[in-house]
C-alpha cells in the first residue's frame, strides 16, 4: 500500500476536519458539505441543524468514530 491509499473500510476525509467543523458550525452542516452529503447538509442549513439537536447528535457522532461520509465509508483517523 502506498502512502495515499487508505485501507478497506476508510474513506478519504479526515476524522479531525470533520469533528473541528461540527463543532465550529455544526449548526450549518458544512460537516456533511465535507463528507459529501450535499442532501442533508441542505436540510441541515436550512434548519439551524435541526435546531441544534441534530448538529449535537452529528459531533458526538464523529467524535466516537460511527460517523460516515457519502459512501458510508468511516473517516480517515
Amino acid at each position: 500500500m502506498t502512502a495515499t491509499q487508505t485501507p478497506t473500510g476508510t474513506g478519504s476525509k479526515s476524522w479531525i476536519v470533520a469533528l473541528v467543523l461540527s463543532f465550529f458550525v455544526g449548526v450549518l452542516g458544512i460537516h456533511r458539505f465535507y463528507v459529501g452529503k450535499i442532501g442533508t447538509g441542505i436540510l441541515m442549513l436550512i434548519t439551524f441543524g435541526g435546531f441544534g439537536l441534530w448538529a449535537l447528535i452529528d459531533f458526538i457522532m464523529i467524535a466516537v468514530g460511527k460517523f460516515t461520509d457519502k459512501q458510508g465509508l468511516a473517516l480517515a483517523r
